[in-house]
């Protein structure tokens, strides 16, 4: 797993291809990410499924209660069938669009 902060924001980029072992290792540290928006990066892992993708709900809907923002980079999915509890993006760049304009909301008190 490869760690990146910049400014606000942790990307959390898997790099084994091992999806089990990312959200694994991303659920048992998160703690020290809970005060940062995160931006998982799975993009590596080719096989990545919808059904994958929902595996990170819970720990979706326990960040986002501090306060901050989950957004997840996937690739070759159907962006459609992804829940509305889900934010999923196909690029590192989208993510951090989506970052801000959450800030700003949060800013404004929405």
């Amino acid at each position: 797993m490869k760690v990146l902060v910049k400014g606000h924001t942790t990307v959390l980029k898997d790099t084994q291809g091992d999806f089990q072992l990312f959200l694994d290792n991303i659920t048992n540290q998160h703690e020290s990410y809970k005060n940062q928006n995160l931006i998982l990066d799975v993009t590596h892992d080719k096989s990545i499924s919808i059904q994958s993708i929902k595996a990170f709900t819970e720990l979706s809907k326990m960040h986002c209660k501090g306060k901050k923002s989950f957004v997840i980079v996937a690739e070759n999915i159907d962006f459609n069938a992804v829940p509305k509890s889900l934010v999923v993006v196909p690029s590192v760049l989208e993510a951090h669009d989506i970052i801000d304009m959450d800030e700003i909301e949060r800013d404004l008190g929405f």
